[in-house]
């Protein structure tokens, strides 16, 4: 996610609200994809799926969510017991010492509680500013905006918040989605991004917000 995507023209204001309530359509009931009990359980599926697909993480966290449901018992699981649950997934090394870490964190500094603030969450081990923004919205009910591959895709290829690097997507969709739609916007545009506006080929002939979207040349559909 190093540049903005060219080919696209900056979606006017008038555009934004019904590009968003037709994916709203589509999606009533969005939510993560992920499979949590509670802010904790949460923030570690979070955390595991960075370079991971979210159903290879609810495989694997059937079984260390079972072991260790909670800070104080994934610090007693320790590395090695967490590696053993997640290998499946990529940089699991990395991932299972971080979890580990920032449990003891949890456990040390907030009595096992994760806390509902940015900058606590921040500090935690392998904690950045996305996994920050997905814990404070879908956990804590925050208006926020986390900014992955799909939504900062989105933002430039739609023409809805153009940007040259996350944090620039970010604030663009803060300041132009409308607040009442801010929310729930984080879900509709992953879902979108990840089953109709794809990395490689969007699927545009198929698009229900085709007609406000911003790309100059529009994907046809494929012949039968």
């Amino acid at each position: 996610m190093a540049k903005a995507m060219t080919g696209s023209r900056r979606m006017t204001a008038a555009q934004i609200r019904p590009f968003l309530e037709a994916l709203r359509a589509t999606h009533p009931d969005a939510k993560s994809e992920l499979v949590y009990a509670d802010p904790f359980t949460l923030l570690v599926a979070v955390v595991l799926s960075a370079q991971a697909t979210d159903a290879s993480v609810n495989k694997a966290t059937v079984g260390l969510f079972a072991a260790a449901p909670d800070a104080a018992a994934m610090v007693a699981l320790g590395e090695a017991g967490v590696a053993r649950h997640i290998r499946t997934i990529g940089l699991w090394q990395g991932k299972a010492k971080n979890v580990v870490a920032l449990s003891r964190i949890l456990v040390e500094q907030y009595g096992g509680v994760v806390p509902r603030d940015r900058d606590a969450l921040e500090a935690l081990p392998g904690v950045g500013r996305k996994t920050a923004n997905v814990v404070l919205n879908v956990a804590f009910g925050e208006a926020t905006m986390a900014v992955d591959t799909h939504v900062f895709r989105l933002g430039n290829r739609t023409g809805l918040a153009p940007g040259a690097n996350v944090r620039v997507v970010e604030d663009g969709l803060v300041k132009r989605i409308p607040a009442d739609m801010l929310r729930d916007a984080h879900h509709w545009l992953i879902l979108h991004g990840r089953y109709v506006c794809k990395a490689r080929k969007p699927e545009c002939w198929r698009c229900v917000a085709a007609e406000w979207c911003g790309l100059k040349q529009k994907t046809p559909a494929p012949l039968a």
